[in-house]
């Protein structure tokens, strides 16, 4: 069969059910298939989409130890966490096996395989045929995420076959870490997925400048959350809200950049948009034509990237 060297991609750009992981996975659900009626081939949803981005943090003084605040909304959020062994994605993988599509979704994991208490920043792909092919945990977490999201590692580090295409991603800022970009550059990507919490701050600079690097098509996907999205079932909900500044948690900024860097679709911002956007993979081939990072302009012999891809755990038994 010929590969298919056009792609329609589908940008997410919608607000979670905040703290909601079952209502949350259930708008991914009704995304899916509309981003499948357009003829979409992959869909991707913004960071830690399902239950959402721990935007109380900064607001509530979440450094303050041993505070019994943080300690509630921490255990509120780790029981909304997404349990991949408990099939909390079960319904996800089979609408994308039933529509066909690939999906990059962005969740707060809760892996029983680290005990299953411990909060991580992870990014899965879910092929066409519904399979859950890589499970990327978040390598840092930034600022004051790093009181919420437990460090991951580079187990999912990995690429994917979509058509002509070979697809990678990353969480928000790990984005802007050199060596994680060129791990998954050397692996063929020449489709990057990166996927952050929403503002318009985060993707305007970084989706060219990857496009410009890696000469790949770059798709920035990102979450939308108002103050007038909280639930008023948030514990807390009350001292969230009073301590809000502005309209806009996350104003969105998903966007696509072509291999020359150019934009395919400019930063969205300020609405809840399911955005398509048509890519052509010949560019690719156009463009590395005076630059590839991993090919004719690396020096292998110089400088080389060792990657540890091994799932990480404290565990190792042997019965």
């Amino acid at each position: 069969m010929k590969e298919k060297t056009q792609l329609t991609l589908g940008l997410a750009q919608i607000a979670p059910v905040w703290l909601d992981r079952v209502a949350t996975l259930t708008k991914v659900l009704d995304c899916i298939e509309r981003a499948a009626a357009q003829g979409a081939d992959l869909i991707a949803f913004g960071e830690a989409f399902a239950p959402g981005y721990p935007f109380w943090i900064e607001r509530t003084n979440g450094s303050q130890f041993n505070s019994s605040k943080q300690k509630k909304l921490h255990a509120f959020y780790a029981q909304q966490a997404v349990q991949i062994e408990a099939g909390h994605l079960d319904a996800v993988c089979a609408a994308s096996k039933e529509h066909s599509i690939a999906v990059y979704l962005g969740i707060i994991e809760r892996p029983t395989q680290r005990g299953g208490h411990s909060l991580y920043c992870s990014m899965v792909y879910i092929n066409a045929e519904g399979d859950i092919g890589s499970v990327h945990r978040k390598l840092m977490p930034t600022y004051e995420e790093r009181l919420s999201w437990s460090p991951g590692d580079g187990h999912g580090l990995q690429t994917h076959r979509l058509g002509a295409f070979t697809v990678g991603g990353l969480n928000c800022w790990e984005n802007w870490m050199p060596l994680a970009r060129s791990a998954l550059y050397a692996q063929g990507e020449d489709l990057h997925v990166a996927i952050w919490p929403g503002g318009e701050h985060n993707t305007i600079d970084i989706t060219r400048f990857i496009a410009k690097e890696s000469r790949s098509y770059v798709m920035s996907v990102s979450g939308l959350l108002k103050v007038s999205d909280i639930p008023e079932s948030v514990p807390f909900y009350d001292d969230i809200v009073a301590a809000c500044d502005g309209e806009y948690l996350a104003n969105g900024g998903s966007c696509v950049a072509a291999p020359d860097g150019e934009w395919v679709v400019e930063p969205q911002i300020e609405k809840e948009d399911l955005i398509i956007a048509h890519i052509d993979h010949a560019r690719v081939y156009e463009e590395r034509q005076n630059f590839d990072p991993a090919g004719h302009y690396s020096r292998p012999d110089v400088t080389q990237l060792v990657v540890n891809r091994q799932r990480q755990s404290t565990l190792v038994l042997k019965d």
